[in-house]
C-alpha cells in the first residue's frame, strides 16, 4: 500500500498529506476497502487546490515561478498518484546540472529555464565559483547574491556537501549562478573533475576563486594558469564555432571571462598595493615567475579581506561582481538557452574516455641521475652517484640516431648468434698489417671490420664493383646512447670531403680541381695555388703546391728549414699519394674519381680544417710558426706541444701508438 504522506508535491513535502488533513484523514478510515470508483469520487479536489495554493509563498522566495495546478491521477490498484511532471533533485533552489561523471542532468532548454524560473527572452551572464573544497564556496555565493539565504547547500560535516555543478538564477542581478565542486577532495577522478571545472569556466562571463588560507597557493595559480591554456588551445576555437550559428546570434567572445580572486585571511594581511605596484600587478607576476598563462582572462581583480573575528564580510566582494556585471565592453548578457546550448556543446564535445593518474607522492627525478642522453634526450635510469659506485649510464628507452654522435654501433653478426656481443670498429688496416702499409692498402680497398674472434669479416671495397653494405652479412646494427663526456663510437673511416676553398670561401662545383697546400693541408682551387715552396716540416725538400696565404706569411721560407719533419707521417702520406697518382692516370679506363682517394685520407670524426683555429688544449692560433695536428681520438686539431704523447685508439681503429692530445692522454 503506498503511503500518501511520503509522496513530495513538486520537491516540497507538501502541507495537506499531514496526519489532520482531509485526505489522510479520509484514507485512514475504512474506505480503502472500497472500488477504487468510489475512492475517487470520495477525493476533494478542491482540497488539493487548497493545500497547493499554500505552498506556492515557499517557491516565491527561492525566485521560482509557481507551477500550474497538478494532475492528480489514481490507478485501479491505488498504487500511483501523479503530482505534474516528475521534478529533478533538487538543493534547496539550487539544482544540479552536471553530475561528477559530467554527465548533463537537464535534458533540454526548455527545462533549464523551467527550473532557473526566468524566461526565455531575459538576458542574463553566467557567473562561476571556484576554489578547493571546504573553503567556503557555497556560503559566499549565499551571501553575496541571496542575502545569506541557503539557496545552495552548505554543511559542517567533512564529506564534500557539493559534488558536480548545482545551477541557481538570481533574479535581482539577472545572473545565473554555478556552484562547483571542490579542488583537492578525495576522489578518484581528479583529471575528470578539472575537465568538468575547465567546460564551466568556458561558458562564464565572471569567474571568482575563493581562497580562504593565510597566504595564496601554487594550486591557485596553477588552476587558473591551466585554464587560461585551455581556453586558448580548445575552448576558443570551439566557442568560435557555436558563436557563428545563426540561432546563437553572432560570435561569442574570444576573450575569456573576467577574474575576481576572493582572499579571506586570519592572521595574515591580504595582498596590498604599494606605491609601484597594485595587487593585480603582483599577482600577475607571480604567474610569471611560475611560468603561467594568463593572457585568456579579460580581466583581474584581487579582493582581499581579514577576518578576525566571523562573519565574513562579503561587501567588497559584492561591489565587485556588480560592477563587473555592469561591464560590458567584452561580454553581453545573452539568453539562458543560449547558455544551455554552449554548456551542452562543450560537455558534449570534450567528454571522452580520460585517464585517472593517482596521485604522486614523489617524483623519480628526485633520486635518479640527472644526466641526459645527447642523442635521444632521455634521462639516464640509474640511481644518483651510480658513477662512483662504478655503474655505467642506462636506459630502456630506443635511443635515434644522430649523425654528429655516430652512435650507431657494428656487432659481429657470427658472434651475436651464437650468444656473444662483439662490436666491431671500421679500421684501416687488420692487426696483422703495419700502419703504413696498412693505410695504403685503406686508400684502394677502403676500410676494413675486424672481430677479434672471427678476424676480417669486411672489407668496404674488396671487389671492383658489386660491394654489398657491411648490414647485408657481416654484422648488425645497434643505436647505443651517448652521455655526456663519454666517448661516442665513430663507425666512418672514410673523409668528409671539403666543400669550400679555404683562401677565397668559394664552393667546390662538379667540375673544378680541388688541391691541397702542402704546408696547411686546406683544399683550395686553382686559382688560390698557384705559388709553390719547399715545406721541409712536411718532407717536401723541393718546392711544393701551397696556396696563396701561406705563401704570402711565408716571409722567411728558408725558416721552414729548420723544422724536422717526422718521418713516419711523411711516409705514410706518400705512399696514400702515390696510390692516388697511380689512380689518377687509369682514371679513364676505370671511371674512378681522382678525389676519392684523396679524401679518404682524412676520417670522417676529425674536425675540418678550415674549422680549426687554435688549438684544442693550449688556445694558440695555428700558423706557420705553429704546425696544425689532428689527435687520433678525439679529432681536433691540436699543436705539436701539446700532443707529445702517443698511444692506441682501437675505439678509432688505431691499433698501433699514434698521435693523441694531451687532454685525450689524461682521460685514459
Amino acid at each position: 500500500m503506498l503511503n500518501l504522506m511520503d509522496i513530495p508535491f513538486n520537491g516540497v513535502q507538501s502541507s495537506f498529506w499531514g496526519p489532520s488533513s482531509p485526505i489522510n484523514s479520509w484514507v485512514n478510515r475504512s474506505h480503502l476497502q472500497e472500488d477504487p470508483p468510489a475512492i475517487m469520487e470520495s477525493i476533494d479536489s478542491s482540497s488539493i487546490h487548497n493545500a497547493y495554493t499554500n505552498n506556492i509563498n515557499s517557491d516565491k522566495v527561492c525566485g521560482k515561478q509557481p507551477s500550474s495546478l497538478p494532475d492528480v491521477t489514481l490507478t485501479s490498484d491505488l498504487v500511483s498518484l501523479t503530482l505534474g511532471p516528475k521534478s529533478e533533485e533538487t538543493n534547496g533552489c539550487s539544482f544540479l546540472l552536471l553530475d561528477e561523471k559530467e554527465h548533463l542532468k537537464v535534458s533540454s532548454a526548455e527545462k533549464f529555464l523551467s527550473r532557473l524560473g526566468c524566461g526565455s527572452s531575459t538576458r542574463v551572464k553566467v557567473v562561476s565559483i571556484f576554489g578547493n573544497t571546504g573553503d567556503g564556496k557555497s556560503h559566499t555565493l549565499n551571501f553575496t547574491f541571496f542575502d545569506g539565504n541557503e539557496v545552495f547547500s552548505t554543511s559542517s560535516a567533512q564529506d564534500s556537501c557539493t559534488i558536480g555543478v548545482w545551477a541557481a538564477f538570481d533574479p535581482c542581478l539577472r545572473v545565473i549562478l554555478l556552484d562547483t565542486e571542490g579542488l583537492l577532495g578525495c576522489t578518484n577522478h581528479e583529471n575528470q573533475r578539472t575537465r568538468l571545472l575547465l567546460k564551466v569556466l568556458a561558458v562564464s562571463d565572471l569567474v571568482i576563486y575563493r581562497t580562504r588560507s593565510e597566504r595564496l597557493h601554487t594550486d591557485l595559480f596553477t588552476f587558473l594558469g591551466e585554464a587560461s591554456r585551455a581556453y586558448t588551445q580548445h575552448f576558443q576555437s570551439a566557442l568560435q564555432a557555436v558563436g557563428v550559428r545563426a540561432e546563437f546570434g553572432g560570435p561569442l567572445s574570444a576573450l575569456g571571462p573576467a577574474v575576481v580572486i576572493f582572499h579571506e585571511t586570519r592572521h595574515t594581511s591580504p595582498l596590498k598595493s604599494t606605491s609601484t605596484q597594485s595587487t593585480e600587478d603582483i599577482i600577475r607576476n607571480r604567474f610569471l615567475q611560475l611560468k603561467l598563462e594568463f593572457e585568456a582572462f579579460s580581466s583581474l581583480r584581487y579582493i582581499g579581506v581579514q577576518t578576525v573575528v566571523p562573519p565574513t564580510d562579503f561587501s567588497l566582494l559584492r561591489s565587485a561582481v556588480r560592477s563587473e556585471l555592469e561591464n560590458t565592453a567584452v561580454r553581453s548578457p545573452r539568453q539562458p538557452n543560449i547558455v544551455y546550448h554552449t554548456l551542452k556543446v562543450l560537455n558534449d564535445k570534450f567528454s571522452g574516455e580520460i585517464e585517472n593518474s593517482s596521485p604522486v607522492f614523489f617524483s623519480d627525478e628526485y633520486f635518479t641521475c640527472p644526466i641526459k642522453c645527447l642523442s635521444c634526450g632521455h634521462r639516464c635510469q640509474g640511481s644518483m652517484g651510480h658513477l662512483r659506485d662504478g655503474q655505467p649510464h642506462l636506459s630502456d628507452v630506443r635511443c635515434s640516431y644522430q649523425h654528429q654522435y655516430e652512435n650507431c654501433v657494428y656487432i659481429c653478426k657470427s658472434c651475436h648468434s651464437n650468444g656473444r656481443e662483439v662490436i666491431v670498429v671500421p679500421k684501416t688496416s687488420s692487426s696483422s698489417e703495419s700502419s703504413w702499409y696498412g693505410l695504403a692498402k685503406y686508400a684502394w680497398s677502403g676500410y676494413v671490420l675486424e672481430c677479434s674472434h672471427c678476424g676480417v669479416i669486411y672489407r668496404s671495397r674488396q671487389y671492383w664493383y658489386g660491394n654489398k653494405d657491411p648490414e647485408d652479412a657481416a654484422v648488425r646494427t645497434e643505436i647505443r646512447h651517448v652521455w655526456p663526456g663519454s666517448n661516442a663510437v665513430s663507425l666512418g673511416a672514410q673523409n668528409a670531403a671539403q666543400k669550400v676553398c679555404v683562401a677565397c670561401r668559394k664552393p667546390f662545383g662538379s667540375s673544378d680541381t680541388k688541391h691541397h697546400c702542402r704546408a696547411c693541408g686546406e683544399g683550395v682551387c686553382a686559382d688560390c695555388s698557384t705559388n709553390s715552396m719547399p715545406v721541409p716540416k712536411w718532407g717536401w725538400k723541393t718546392a711544393v703546391r701551397v696556396c696563396d696565404v701561406c705563401y704570402k706569411d711565408a716571409s722567411d721560407p728558408k725558416a721552414l728549414q729548420d723544422c724536422e719533419a717526422d718521418e713516419s707521417e711523411v711516409l705514410v702520406r706518400k705512399c696514400g699519394e702515390a696510390v692516388a697518382s697511380t689512380i689518377s692516370t687509369v682514371v679513364s679506363v676505370l671511371d674512378i674519381p681522382r678525389g676519392l682517394i684523396k679524401d679518404s685520407a682524412r676520417p670522417l670524426y676529425w674536425v675540418p680544417d678550415n674549422d680549426i683555429k687554435s688549438c684544442c688544449v693550449c688556445n694558440q692560433e695555428f700558423g706557420l710558426r705553429l704546425t696544425l695536428h689532428h689527435c687520433r681520438d678525439c679529432g681536433r686539431g691540436v699543436c705539436d706541444g701539446c700532443s707529445m704523447g702517443r698511444r692506441a685508439v682501437k675505439r678509432r681503429g688505431w691499433d698501433a701508438p699514434v698521435r693523441v692530445c694531451d687532454q685525450c692522454l689524461k682521460q685514459e
